[in-house]
């Protein structure tokens, strides 16, 4: 188990397996075969996940075009709130194909929140890719198209995914031993 900032820390989907995981996502989203795709990336959260899934998108022939937004519902805490914009997309998304990558699927809101905003601004499509599902946290009645492995009920960090502002760095995905 590793130790990180005095922390031990379980690895649940450790950095090789994840690599994997995501060049199979990508080889699902090109199946799809999407016209003028846009990916929008959710921060802060799934920076590292977008990067690595857009690469492997890249591997299998796509070149979407790649927007970034930040969208808040935690503020300094871990349990979700209200949905605020804090920064928005620049592109236009009426008759686009969109792709939402976003961390980690818990209650729902953050994603139906985006969702539904990039569809009244009249997008195409707008599909959700996640690296984690919480189903049983779901408080919406949304699903993630694409699903990069299902999340036990714990608060995880790593790979993006942060505990105030902290862990983001690690190459997996894990759970601070004593912290849940």
């Amino acid at each position: 188990m590793p130790s990180v900032r005095g922390k031990d820390i379980e690895v649940l989907f450790g950095a090789s397996t994840i690599a994997r995981r995501n060049l199979e996502l990508a080889k699902e989203i090109a199946a799809h075969d999407y016209e003028d795709l846009l990916v929008i990336s959710i921060l802060k959260g799934s920076f590292i996940f977008a990067a690595d899934l857009i690469r492997a998108m890249h591997d299998t022939g796509l070149a979407p075009e790649v927007e970034f937004m930040f969208i808040s519902s935690y503020g300094a805490g871990t349990t979700s709130g209200e949905v605020r914009v804090l920064r928005d997309i620049d592109n236009d998304v009426a008759g686009r194909d969109v792709l939402l990558v976003d961390d980690i699927l818990e209650s729902g809101k953050t994603l139906k929140f985006t969702r539904d905003l990039m569809l009244s601004r009249g997008a195409k499509s707008v599909s959700i890719a996640v690296l984690l599902d919480k189903q049983m946290r779901r408080q919406t009645d949304l699903t993630a198209d694409y699903v990069g492995f299902d999340c036990p009920d714990y608060f995880v960090v790593g790979y993006g995914m942060d505990v105030a502002h902290a862990f983001r760095e690690l190459p997996f995905v894990g759970v601070v031993k004593g912290e849940n």
